[in-house]
Protein backbone atom coordinates (compact mmCIF):
# COMPACT_ATOMS: atom_id res chain seq x y z
CA UNK A 1 0.00 0.00 0.00
CA UNK A 2 1.37 3.42 -1.26
CA UNK A 3 0.01 7.37 0.92
CA UNK A 4 -1.12 9.48 -1.94
CA UNK A 5 1.91 11.21 -1.64
CA UNK A 6 3.68 8.52 -2.44
CA UNK A 7 1.76 8.23 -5.55
CA UNK A 8 2.42 11.23 -6.36
CA UNK A 9 6.02 10.63 -5.97
CA UNK A 10 6.46 7.93 -8.45
CA UNK A 11 4.14 8.74 -10.90
CA UNK A 12 4.24 12.74 -10.83
CA UNK A 13 0.49 13.39 -10.89
CA UNK A 14 -0.25 15.72 -8.32
CA UNK A 15 -1.84 15.41 -4.66
CA UNK A 16 -4.48 17.58 -5.75
CA UNK A 17 -5.38 15.67 -9.08
CA UNK A 18 -5.24 12.49 -7.15
CA UNK A 19 -8.14 14.03 -4.83
CA UNK A 20 -9.53 14.99 -7.75
CA UNK A 21 -9.64 11.96 -9.50
CA UNK A 22 -11.31 10.08 -6.20
CA UNK A 23 -13.98 12.85 -5.75
CA UNK A 24 -14.96 12.14 -9.13
CA UNK A 25 -14.96 8.47 -8.47
CA UNK A 26 -12.08 8.08 -11.66
CA UNK A 27 -9.67 6.62 -9.26
CA UNK A 28 -10.79 5.50 -5.82
CA UNK A 29 -7.72 4.21 -3.17
CA UNK A 30 -8.05 1.03 -2.16
CA UNK A 31 -8.80 2.04 1.18
CA UNK A 32 -9.03 5.17 3.29
CA UNK A 33 -7.55 4.72 6.78
CA UNK A 34 -9.32 5.66 9.91
CA UNK A 35 -7.18 8.95 10.30
CA UNK A 36 -8.44 9.73 6.57
CA UNK A 37 -5.27 8.66 4.55
CA UNK A 38 -5.93 7.58 1.33
CA UNK A 39 -3.83 4.10 0.69
CA UNK A 40 -3.51 2.56 -2.64
CA UNK A 41 -2.45 -1.00 -3.82
CA UNK A 42 -1.47 -2.27 -6.97
CA UNK A 43 -4.86 -2.69 -8.85
CA UNK A 44 -5.53 1.12 -7.99
CA UNK A 45 -2.19 1.78 -9.62
CA UNK A 46 -2.96 -0.14 -12.63
CA UNK A 47 -5.71 1.90 -13.27
CA UNK A 48 -4.00 4.85 -12.45
CA UNK A 49 -1.68 3.83 -15.40
CA UNK A 50 -4.41 3.47 -17.84
CA UNK A 51 -5.78 6.69 -16.94
CA UNK A 52 -2.43 8.68 -17.44
CA UNK A 53 -2.43 6.42 -21.29
CA UNK A 54 -5.73 7.27 -22.08
CA UNK A 55 -4.86 10.91 -20.91
CA UNK A 56 -1.74 10.97 -22.93
CA UNK A 57 -3.92 10.35 -26.13
CA UNK A 58 -6.62 12.97 -25.18
CA UNK A 59 -9.55 11.30 -24.09
CA UNK A 60 -11.70 13.28 -21.49
CA UNK A 61 -11.93 12.02 -18.04
CA UNK A 62 -15.57 11.15 -18.25
CA UNK A 63 -15.14 8.82 -21.15
CA UNK A 64 -11.92 7.39 -19.32
CA UNK A 65 -14.42 6.48 -16.63
CA UNK A 66 -16.90 4.68 -18.40
CA UNK A 67 -14.51 2.98 -20.53
CA UNK A 68 -12.45 1.42 -17.08
CA UNK A 69 -15.61 1.36 -15.04
CA UNK A 70 -17.18 -1.38 -17.90
CA UNK A 71 -17.87 -4.42 -16.73
CA UNK A 72 -16.48 -5.61 -20.72
CA UNK A 73 -13.35 -3.70 -20.25
CA UNK A 74 -10.10 -5.47 -21.65
CA UNK A 75 -6.86 -4.29 -20.29
CA UNK A 76 -5.13 -6.45 -23.29
CA UNK A 77 -7.44 -4.71 -25.69
CA UNK A 78 -7.06 -0.99 -24.12
CA UNK A 79 -3.16 -1.30 -24.40
CA UNK A 80 -3.64 -2.67 -28.21
CA UNK A 81 -5.52 0.53 -29.03
CA UNK A 82 -3.75 2.44 -27.22
CA UNK A 83 -0.45 1.03 -28.68
CA UNK A 84 -2.21 1.98 -32.11
CA UNK A 85 -2.97 5.90 -31.02
CA UNK A 86 0.34 6.37 -29.65
CA UNK A 87 1.77 5.02 -32.92
CA UNK A 88 0.06 7.48 -35.26
CA UNK A 89 1.18 10.72 -33.27
CA UNK A 90 4.65 9.41 -32.97
CA UNK A 91 4.42 8.96 -36.78
CA UNK A 92 2.68 12.65 -37.12
CA UNK A 93 5.49 14.05 -34.67
CA UNK A 94 7.76 12.76 -36.96
CA UNK A 95 6.40 14.25 -39.99
CA UNK A 96 6.30 17.53 -37.76
CA UNK A 97 9.99 17.43 -37.06
CA UNK A 98 10.62 16.26 -40.57
CA UNK A 99 9.31 19.36 -41.87
CA UNK A 100 10.67 22.20 -39.12
CA UNK A 101 13.93 20.54 -40.24
CA UNK A 102 12.97 21.47 -43.57
CA UNK A 103 11.89 24.53 -42.99
CA UNK A 104 15.21 25.10 -41.05
CA UNK A 105 17.20 23.89 -43.32
CA UNK A 106 15.33 25.94 -46.63
CA UNK A 107 13.86 28.59 -44.85
CA UNK A 108 10.07 29.56 -44.83
CA UNK A 109 9.49 29.48 -48.01
CA UNK A 110 8.74 25.44 -47.87
CA UNK A 111 5.06 25.27 -47.63
CA UNK A 112 3.49 22.35 -46.24
CA UNK A 113 0.92 22.01 -44.82
CA UNK A 114 -0.69 18.07 -45.25
CA UNK A 115 1.72 17.29 -42.06
CA UNK A 116 -0.41 19.71 -39.50
CA UNK A 117 -3.45 16.95 -40.72
CA UNK A 118 -4.42 14.89 -37.60
CA UNK A 119 -8.00 13.83 -39.16
CA UNK A 120 -6.30 10.10 -39.26
CA UNK A 121 -5.49 10.42 -35.26
CA UNK A 122 -9.38 12.18 -34.89
CA UNK A 123 -10.79 9.15 -36.68
CA UNK A 124 -9.16 6.54 -34.95
CA UNK A 125 -9.76 8.36 -31.56
CA UNK A 126 -13.85 7.89 -32.72
CA UNK A 127 -13.35 4.71 -33.49
CA UNK A 128 -12.04 3.54 -30.48
CA UNK A 129 -14.46 5.51 -28.21
CA UNK A 130 -17.83 3.98 -30.97
CA UNK A 131 -16.46 0.63 -31.41
CA UNK A 132 -15.48 0.16 -27.92
CA UNK A 133 -18.59 -1.05 -26.66
CA UNK A 134 -18.82 -0.34 -23.26
CA UNK A 135 -19.62 2.57 -23.68
CA UNK A 136 -23.19 4.86 -22.66
CA UNK A 137 -23.25 6.11 -26.09
CA UNK A 138 -22.54 2.81 -28.02
CA UNK A 139 -25.43 1.08 -25.79
CA UNK A 140 -27.52 3.25 -26.83
CA UNK A 141 -26.49 3.18 -30.60
CA UNK A 142 -27.02 -0.76 -30.45
CA UNK A 143 -30.51 -0.84 -28.74
CA UNK A 144 -31.34 2.11 -31.41
CA UNK A 145 -29.45 0.13 -34.29
CA UNK A 146 -32.09 -2.62 -33.22
CA UNK A 147 -35.42 -0.40 -33.94
CA UNK A 148 -33.37 0.69 -36.97
CA UNK A 149 -33.19 -2.74 -38.21
CA UNK A 150 -36.69 -3.30 -37.51
CA UNK A 151 -37.57 -1.44 -40.78
CA UNK A 152 -36.96 2.39 -39.73
CA UNK A 153 -33.47 2.29 -40.82
CA UNK A 154 -34.40 3.94 -44.99
CA UNK A 155 -36.26 6.62 -43.23
CA UNK A 156 -33.88 7.05 -40.87
CA UNK A 157 -30.86 7.10 -43.80
CA UNK A 158 -33.28 9.65 -45.86
CA UNK A 159 -34.05 11.80 -43.13
CA UNK A 160 -30.55 12.66 -42.60
CA UNK A 161 -29.38 12.37 -46.29
CA UNK A 162 -32.58 15.44 -46.49
CA UNK A 163 -30.47 17.52 -43.37
CA UNK A 164 -27.18 17.35 -44.94
CA UNK A 165 -28.79 18.53 -48.49
CA UNK A 166 -31.00 21.70 -46.71
CA UNK A 167 -27.01 22.52 -45.19
CA UNK A 168 -25.91 22.30 -48.38
CA UNK A 169 -28.29 24.79 -49.98
CA UNK A 170 -26.33 27.29 -46.69
CA UNK A 171 -22.90 25.74 -47.36
CA UNK A 172 -21.75 29.37 -48.68
CA UNK A 173 -23.56 31.47 -45.50
CA UNK A 174 -21.88 32.51 -42.15
CA UNK A 175 -20.57 29.58 -40.22
CA UNK A 176 -22.04 31.04 -37.22
CA UNK A 177 -25.54 32.32 -38.47
CA UNK A 178 -29.01 31.59 -37.15
CA UNK A 179 -30.09 29.52 -39.94
CA UNK A 180 -27.36 27.25 -39.52
CA UNK A 181 -26.61 26.81 -36.18
CA UNK A 182 -30.44 26.35 -35.78
CA UNK A 183 -29.41 23.29 -38.44
CA UNK A 184 -26.43 21.81 -36.25
CA UNK A 185 -28.51 22.03 -33.90
CA UNK A 186 -31.66 19.83 -35.21
CA UNK A 187 -29.21 17.41 -36.52
CA UNK A 188 -27.29 16.63 -32.90
CA UNK A 189 -31.22 16.49 -31.35
CA UNK A 190 -31.91 14.25 -34.57
CA UNK A 191 -28.71 11.94 -33.80
CA UNK A 192 -29.79 11.80 -29.99
CA UNK A 193 -33.12 10.49 -31.02
CA UNK A 194 -32.05 8.14 -33.35
CA UNK A 195 -28.79 6.82 -32.81
CA UNK A 196 -27.18 7.97 -29.23
CA UNK A 197 -27.01 10.77 -27.13
CA UNK A 198 -24.91 13.01 -28.99
CA UNK A 199 -23.29 15.37 -26.35
CA UNK A 200 -21.36 18.78 -28.10
CA UNK A 201 -18.02 16.34 -27.68
CA UNK A 202 -19.51 13.44 -29.19
CA UNK A 203 -20.83 15.84 -32.25
CA UNK A 204 -17.33 17.72 -32.56
CA UNK A 205 -15.95 14.42 -33.04
CA UNK A 206 -18.70 13.52 -35.86
CA UNK A 207 -17.99 16.95 -37.24
CA UNK A 208 -14.31 15.76 -37.70
CA UNK A 209 -14.90 12.79 -39.41
CA UNK A 210 -17.62 14.13 -41.81
CA UNK A 211 -14.55 16.46 -43.17
CA UNK A 212 -11.86 13.45 -42.88
CA UNK A 213 -13.34 10.02 -43.22
CA UNK A 214 -14.06 9.61 -47.18
CA UNK A 215 -16.71 7.65 -46.83
CA UNK A 216 -18.48 10.00 -44.55
CA UNK A 217 -17.39 12.89 -47.31
CA UNK A 218 -18.78 11.05 -50.22
CA UNK A 219 -22.36 10.62 -49.28
CA UNK A 220 -22.74 13.58 -47.29
CA UNK A 221 -21.42 15.73 -50.51
CA UNK A 222 -23.42 13.28 -52.68
CA UNK A 223 -26.71 14.89 -50.36
CA UNK A 224 -25.73 18.39 -50.32
CA UNK A 225 -23.62 19.24 -53.26
CA UNK A 226 -19.70 19.11 -53.49
CA UNK A 227 -18.46 20.63 -50.26
CA UNK A 228 -21.08 20.08 -48.14
CA UNK A 229 -19.15 17.40 -45.66
CA UNK A 230 -16.46 20.30 -45.14
CA UNK A 231 -19.06 22.96 -44.51
CA UNK A 232 -20.73 21.01 -42.30
CA UNK A 233 -17.44 20.21 -40.43
CA UNK A 234 -16.89 23.64 -39.58
CA UNK A 235 -19.92 24.56 -38.93
CA UNK A 236 -20.19 21.78 -35.98
CA UNK A 237 -16.91 22.77 -34.78
CA UNK A 238 -18.65 26.72 -34.83
CA UNK A 239 -21.39 25.19 -33.06
CA UNK A 240 -19.42 22.99 -30.47
CA UNK A 241 -16.92 26.10 -29.58
CA UNK A 242 -20.07 28.37 -28.11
Amino acid sequence: MRTVKEVSKITGVSVRTLHHYDAIGLLKPAKVTEAGYRMYDDTALGRLQNILLFRELQFPLKEIKVILDSPDFDPSEAIARQIGLLELQYKHIGELLAIAREIQNKGVTTMKFDVFDKNEIEKYKAEVIAKWGSTKAYKEYEQKEIARNEGSYSRITDELMTMFSELGRLKHSALDSDEVQKKISALQKFITDNYYVCTDEILGELGRMYAGDERFKKNIDRAGGDGTAEFASRAISAYCSH
